[in-house]
């Protein structure tokens, strides 16, 4: 049964990209050379471990880590050293990811980054040199990309990508690694801001070189999907990149206790509490309209995105404990445990129909 389901835009205020430490432990800094642009905290082996990682990327939409979802991140690392790097914080993660899983690592790091001179410290770039697992903390994506664009700590993150580490996110963790970017640089935007006016300043999306995920080489990401509501404001981004670019660009979007689990031959597999009721979504253009573009896109006007309200296909899945809902990403069309919805927008006004049919093209 096809569903329609209409709702207009209302603006909501909050933060982009945050998250809060939900594991603190009592851990002391790592003590190093009296550093005043970074803090350290350790806890396992300090002798490197000599092991090769299985690969992956890891995307959470915010909130509370989704267990499983960290044991699959943490089994990638194949027993080696997991580095978590953040500019905020502290070392909430640490006691999380070595004890309270039950998933063996060689140790555990949090590296904070107070500002951006961090980004030449010799002692970080080796710990990113050897470690099996990165993780990108919650907070500021803005931060990330300024802190660390163009800098060693990039090129440090990008050759350990090349050996084969698994990498992820939560929050603004997860809005950094696809190759497009809501930088966030002007603040956070809303939905119904960036359908009034994809060409608000605030609405800031890039694809300059940062993050190398082969796989996510044409995709954005949003987070936090949910809370705010955050499928106008994707699509506005997506039309935005479009009309500028001349490049249709896919996303990835995850609510808040969902993540995304990318195994390195594509198939993303979807975690959440089932008790919940949280969804990852696949968004590409429709690819079997003539024209897919969107009709309007133009500077303080609302955006028109709708195409007889099949602008765009979604695959839409539920987050489970086990993760068996997947879609392949090397063709966004192999799927299973999910549905396939129409999105499309006009006058502010988002329109989704669902139980519709998977995109049809070559």
């Amino acid at each position: 049964m096809r569903r329609a389901i209409f709702y207009t835009i209302v603006p909501f205020l909050m933060a982009c990209g945050r998250t809060d430490d939900n594991n603190n432990s009592n851990e002391v800094p790592n003590p190093q050379p009296t550093p005043t642009n970074y803090t350290s905290y350790f806890v396992g082996n300090k002798t490197d471990a000599k092991v090769s990682a299985l690969g992956g990327i890891c995307l959470m939409g915010g909130a509370t880590e989704d267990d499983n979802a960290m044991k699959w991140f943490l089994n990638r690392a194949n027993g080696g050293d997991v580095l978590i790097l953040r500019a905020s914080g502290a070392d909430g993660y640490n006691k999380y990811f070595y004890a309270d899983l039950g998933v063996k690592v060689n140790s555990v790091e949090t590296i904070v980054f107070n500002d951006k001179s961090a980004s030449n410290v010799a002692y970080i770039l080796d710990k990113i040199e050897k470690s099996e697992a990165i993780w990108f903390a919650g907070g500021d994506q803005w931060k990330y990309i300024d802190y660390w664009r163009n800098t060693p700590i990039q090129t440090k993150i990008n050759e350990a990508l090349k050996r084969n580490v698994v990498i992820g996110g939560t929050s603004a963790g997860m809005a950094i690694q696809g190759k497009y970017i809501f930088s966030a640089q002007k603040g956070s935007v809303t939905s119904s801001e960036a359908l009034a006016n994809p060409y608000d300043e605030k609405v800031t999306v890039d694809n300059a070189p940062f993050i190398d995920n082969s796989i996510l080489s044409n995709v954005i990401t949003d987070t936090h999907f949910d809370n705010p509501d955050r499928k106008g404001r994707l699509m506005a981004f997506m039309a935005r990149t479009q009309k500028d670019k001349n490049i249709f660009i896919k996303a990835i979007a995850a609510e808040e206790y969902t993540a995304v689990c990318i195994s390195p031959d594509g198939i993303a597999s979807v975690y959440g509490d089932e008790g919940k009721d949280d969804f990852a979504y696949f968004v590409q253009h429709n690819c079997e309209l003539s024209n897919p573009s969107p009709e309007k896109v133009e500077n303080a006007s609302p955006l028109i995105w709708d195409r007889d309200s099949k602008a765009l296909k979604v695959y839409k899945i539920k987050g489970t404990s086990t993760g068996n809902n997947t879609i392949d990403l090397k063709n966004w069309k192999n799927v299973k445990g999910g549905i396939w919805e129409d999105w499309s927008v006009n006058n502010s006004t988002v329109k989704i129909i669902s139980n519709t049919t998977s995109p049809n093209c070559k």
